[in-house]
């Protein structure tokens, strides 16, 4: 998809960047596969914000996405691929031969009348098939990764994300991930041939506060805009720059304190950190 400008009719649609979706199905989702959202807009059962920055934005429903792709050696053809208010990347309809339709994340390239399919043994490597790491070719590009087998994909599933299979020992899958980490993951964990799709959906430009309301996204006031009251870098005569190191409106430092915890039991998968040169 290419990337969409707009005649300069106003100062927001000067800056305004969009994804030229005309090739997308046009039509409503498929309804037995879509459900209702339940949007708390940041608030806990009382009302009060809990969660900073976000709203509920534009009504939207959820559709229910196959990230396990667990119907093994049935063929499905793509009807039609979807734009997805819930996620960056696009999503595609597809129907198997025994007549069940179901949502899968679209890769990049895939197109209408493709064939694809998700097996357990060795198929043919091409784009949206779905098979276990253990299988797949050294070198191949991969999304939707099970981080364990048969829980469903959960890494690389965003717009333009990918990994690459670049070893096999030990019964695990050394996979590297775009970020520069390179970690373990069980040979019987699930992949997708190939990169998800909508590339260009970081470079677009939102252009103007209102469509970031659309998106659920509410201001972001500066803490020295504020009140003592109200952040610790409130207050003073005129305008301050704070008087102290960053920190959170809970007084917590923002300049790289480490939040993660040292001994969380996925750490070990880790071969490689993203940080290490």
């Amino acid at each position: 998809m290419a990337l969409k400008n707009y005649k300069a009719v106003t100062p927001a649609l000067r800056k305004l960047i969009t994804i030229d979706r005309s090739e997308l199905w046009k039509g409503a989702p498929l309804k037995i596969l879509t459900t209702k959202v339940n949007e708390d807009a940041g608030r806990n059962n009382m009302g009060h914000i809990t969660v900073r920055h976000k709203s509920a934005g534009h009504k939207k429903s959820f559709r229910v996405i196959d990230f396990k792709r667990d119907r093994y050696e049935v063929e499905a053809k793509v009807e039609r691929i979807e734009y997805d208010p819930n996620r960056t990347a696009f999503i595609a309809l597809v129907k198997y031969n025994d007549g069940i339709f179901s949502y899968i994340l679209a890769p990049h390239k895939l197109a209408v009348g493709d064939k694809i399919m998700s097996s357990r043994n060795l198929i043919d490597v091409k784009i949206g098939n779905a098979m276990p790491l253990g299988v797949i070719p050294i070198g191949s590009i991969v999304h939707n990764i099970e981080l364990k087998p048969g829980c469903g994909g959960a890494v690389s599933r965003s717009a333009g994300t990918y990994a690459q299979l670049v070893g096999k020992d030990g019964g695990y899958a050394l996979v590297k991930m775009q970020s520069g980490e390179i970690r373990l993951f069980p040979l019987e964990s699930m992949a997708t041939i190939g990169s998800v799709s909508n590339l260009d959906n970081k470079n677009i430009s939102i252009g103007k506060a209102g469509r970031s309301r659309w998106l659920g996204i509410r201001p972001t006031v500066r803490g020295v805009a504020m009140n003592p009251v109200d952040h610790p870098h409130g207050g003073g005569e005129g305008k301050t720059s704070g008087g102290r190191h960053p920190v959170s409106p809970t007084g917590k430092s923002a300049k790289g304190k480490i939040t993660r915890k040292r001994s969380k039991p996925s750490n070990r998968l880790i071969v490689k950190s993203r940080r290490s040169k």
